[in-house]
């Protein structure tokens, strides 16, 4: 796998290695990035930050492993003080990348719970705040996917977790949050292409993401009324976690990523170079936007 920072020019077919053949769906749910297998880049060696995020405060759901790793693994070397929430069962993964934060030389905090519930994640909002003196970045990026082939297999529990995961604790981490953020805060949601071009057996999930992507238009435009700005990324088939315990179809694994332009799958690391952008003051101009970082697989 390359080491390459995000600086050095590189062919992007190739940058990073295939390792296709490695690829397997052996994860239970919660999957874990310490069994993930390859293991993914989240910019741990490769990232190099510049104080674009120098005394800034974010909260990252979902900051244990994959995108919200690599998210704040970025933020933290751009210099922003970082709070990660995430499971209980994925406490091992968590300690890691808060590890990774502090040797970045910025306050560092996790803190374990179920966004599913109302009460925990304007806890989390308040918890935050305090920890931090402030907030003023929140990335709502945690979420729920499961591969079910068949609707008549799709159960009324799983459609309703993954709403309750997705698209509700979004919206209570922004309301709780939105008191707190100063005018010029960031708020990014976690899209994705399935809002756009949906697969089949990821109907709840593609589901979400359509309502993730009208929630951060429409809310954008509500928030800026106070100077918040609300945006979205929107990642094709990312290596994480997620897609090796049951977020796929176990077939498709062995060339996940493959039938993107690019070629191949994306790292983390190449997910959080748009998330800064859409929280430093450089994206100043940009609000209910979608940002795509697809492979090729491009955004209507």
């Amino acid at each position: 796998m390359s080491k390459q920072d995000q600086y050095t020019m590189t062919d992007p077919r190739t940058q990073y290695d295939s390792e296709h053949t490695h690829y397997n769906s052996d994860q239970p749910d919660p999957a874990l990035d310490k069994k993930l297998d390859p293991s993914a880049d989240h910019g741990e060696t490769t990232y190099r930050g510049s104080e674009r995020l120098k005394g800034r405060k974010a909260l990252v759901t979902g900051g244990d492993s994959g995108i919200g790793r690599a998210v704040a693994i970025a933020f933290a070397r751009e210099g922003a003080d970082v709070v990660i929430n995430y499971l209980p069962s994925e406490k091992v993964d968590g300690e890691s990348t808060l590890e990774i934060l502090k040797e970045a030389g910025v306050s560092a905090k996790g803190i374990a719970g179920d966004i599913k519930e109302e009460d925990f994640c304007v806890s989390l909002v308040d918890e935050a705040k305090g920890f931090l003196d402030g907030l003023d970045i929140v990335v709502n990026n945690a979420g729920k996917q499961q591969f079910v082939e068949d609707i008549e297999n799709l159960t009324t529990e799983q459609f309703r977790t993954t709403f309750e995961t997705n698209v509700f604790a979004m919206f209570w981490i922004t309301k709780a949050a939105a008191k707190y953020m100063p005018p010029g805060g960031s708020i990014i949601n976690s899209t994705s292409i399935q809002s756009y071009q949906p697969s089949p057996g990821l109907l709840d999930y593609a589901s979400t993401k359509g309502a993730i992507t009208s929630f951060t238009k429409s809310c954008a435009k509500m928030l800026i009324e106070k100077g918040i700005r609300v945006n979205g990324v929107a990642p094709g088939p990312i290596w994480t976690p997620i897609q090796q315990s049951g977020g796929q179809a176990p077939g498709k694994l062995p060339n996940f990523g493959e039938n993107t332009p690019i070629g191949r799958v994306g790292q983390p690391a190449e997910l959080a170079p748009a998330y800064v952008y859409l929280a430093s003051q450089e994206s100043s101009y940009v609000t209910a936007e979608i940002l795509g970082v697809t492979g090729g697989k491009h955004l209507p």
